[in-house]
């Protein structure tokens, strides 16, 4: 797949979307049966970081919430290749499966290069502190015009897995999967490593990551849904 996306990373990323043919990457899919409610599909063009690694890509609203989790630790051949970049669609629903409503959004994501994952087992002592989350400086992007860019990362969980995720709760890397989780908490290296630690109420199991910080964000622009 490296092969095939090199000519990808030669441009800027973008995203395209509009109601008339210049733009046209925002409009109902023209496959789609007639329903009381129009089906709405937009259409997400970008260059991915000039980096190898998994893609985690969310959609967010005007405030700035994640209403999607469009992608999650996804590899380059789970998206469509177009004449000059990947692509990916989103159907206007949120994580749960209902429409959005109507408004302006926005894409962006990280690629995640290959992180090093330790399962130290079950400890007896626990840090003192349990601080929520971490900041961690990424590496810049190229495509992009600034600096390296800084992070804030925290420790997610439902009932199948534990995974690392951006402060606003995006996935990007699954820890290990456990449904039994009910307290987390992430700590810092000096080595900027990162320790995470899963209470199941009876024990605490802690996993030691490197390689977090070869990470980078990605913006996809902003749209607007009908």
């Amino acid at each position: 797949m490296a092969n095939m996306t090199k000519p990808i990373f030669a441009i800027a990323i973008f995203i395209a979307f509009a109601q008339d043919v210049a733009n046209a990457q925002l409009s109902p899919s023209p496959l789609a049966s007639p329903s009381p409610t129009p089906a709405r599909s937009v259409r997400l063009s970008f260059v991915p970081p000039p980096m190898e690694g998994t893609i985690s890509l969310g959609i967010y609203d005007e405030g700035d919430q994640l209403v999607r989790v469009l992608h999650q630790e996804a590899e380059f051949d789970e998206f469509s290749i177009g004449a000059d970049a990947l692509t990916t669609k989103w159907d206007g629903k949120d994580d749960y499966g209902y429409d959005v409503p109507p408004g302006k959004y926005s894409g962006r994501g990280f690629l995640i290069g290959p992180v090093k994952l330790e399962d130290l087992g079950s400890i007896t002592t626990a840090p003192n502190e349990n601080p929520n989350s971490v900041r961690v400086k990424l590496v810049p992007n190229p495509l992009e015009n600034n600096e390296r860019p800084i992070v804030e990362l925290g420790i997610g969980f439902d009932d199948e897995n534990a995974f690392l995720r951006a402060a606003d709760g995006l996935p990007l890397v699954t820890i290990t999967a456990t449904g039994d989780t009910k307290h987390a908490w992430l700590t810092q290296r000096s080595d900027k490593s990162l320790d995470a630690f899963l209470d199941n109420g009876t024990s605490v199991r802690q996993f030691h990551l490197s390689g977090v910080s070869k990470m980078m964000a990605f913006d996809c622009g902003e749209f607007e849904l009908k």
